[in-house]
């Protein structure tokens, strides 16, 4: 028999087990911050088999949308980021990593994919 759904929250919520929750399209929402500096260096998304090699590999892999399939940051450039820490917020359906990067985050070269500010309606770097 099926556990009740609000005793799926409370565990979900306040309990100890592991029980990510996937959106719709079978995504969760996975923020990469740099263990040391703290500073937020990307945003992407995790499927279950994302999740699953990360936590194997102690690699940052992430489901890429626009290509469909699985990626480990890194892969054709080098720059990885390996995993000191995943926490999982409080209804379970985001991550937040803590990486230690191994070169550039953004694909662009720089540290961060957040390296502008929005200031009077226009872009200019942080």
């Amino acid at each position: 028999m099926n556990k009740p759904q609000a005793t799926d929250t409370v565990e979900r919520e306040t309990g100890t087990r592991f029980m990510p929750r996937f959106d719709e399209k079978g995504l969760i929402s996975a923020i990469a911050v740099d263990s040391e500096t703290l500073q937020v260096l990307m945003v992407a998304y995790m499927d279950a088999e994302a999740l699953d090699r990360t936590r194997e590999t102690g690699l940052a892999h992430f489901h890429s949308r626009s290509r469909q399939r699985l990626w480990c940051k890194g892969e054709t450039s080098g720059h990885y980021l390996r995993i000191q820490e995943i926490r999982v917020d409080c209804d379970q359906d985001a991550l937040v990593l803590l990486v230690k990067p191994e070169g550039p985050a953004c694909h662009t070269g720089k540290t961060s994919c957040f390296y502008r500010v929005l200031d009077n309606g226009s872009l200019s770097p942080v």
